[in-house]
Formats: C-alpha cells, sequence, structure tokens
C-alpha cells in the first residue's frame, strides 16, 4: 500500500503534470461523465435481462473502454494522456456502482 501511495506522489510531481492538477472543473466532467456511462450502461445490461454482478462488470468495461479511449484520443490530438484523469473517472465510476448496487431490488 505505501509504495503504492509513493509511486502516486512521485509521478505527482513529474514535470510534464505541471499542467494537469487533481483538481479542477476538467476532472469533475470526468468524474461525472463516467458516473452516466457507468449508469446508463448498467441500465441496459439490467434491461437486456443481465443479472446485477455481470451488468456491473459489463458497465465498467464499458466506462474503461470510453475514459481511455478519451484520453488516446487527447494524446493524439494534445500530445498528453492524463492518469489523473482516468483516476477520477474510476471514481465516478465507483461512486455509480456503488449507488446502483445499494438501489438494486
Amino acid at each position: 500500500m505505501m509504495r503504492g501511495l509513493v509511486l502516486v506522489f512521485t509521478l505527482g510531481r513529474a514535470p510534464e503534470h505541471a499542467r494537469d492538477g487533481w483538481f479542477g472543473p476538467d476532472k469533475l466532467q470526468h468524474f461525472f461523465t463516467s458516473a452516466f456511462v457507468q449508469s446508463v450502461g448498467y441500465g441496459v445490461l439490467r434491461r437486456a435481462g443481465a443479472d446485477n454482478g455481470p451488468a456491473i462488470a459489463g458497465a465498467s468495461v464499458v466506462t474503461a473502454v470510453v475514459g481511455v479511449g478519451k484520453e488516446a484520443v487527447d494524446r493524439r490530438t494534445k500530445g498528453d494522456f492524463s492518469v489523473r484523469d482516468l483516476v477520477w473517472d474510476a471514481a465516478g465510476a465507483g461512486s455509480a456502482s456503488v449507488l446502483l448496487v445499494r438501489t438494486v431490488r
């Protein structure tokens, strides 16, 4: 656990991340967009007949593909790939998953 934190803080101090802070409007957009994609993906899979667990897993895969795809496009067009954006994507997807699991009937 400690090694992971050291890695995160070390990466956070790298010069190429100077323009990419941990907080800002961009990060909120990543959080809420991923939460939305996770929720829609889950709803579509449940409507198609998937059980709760597979629907969460499938929606998570879709959300991850969308997030990484967005960063790949950013890399190609702007020259930057943000791991911090992906962290916020994961936080949004995870938060939506927690809410979805708690509302299952």
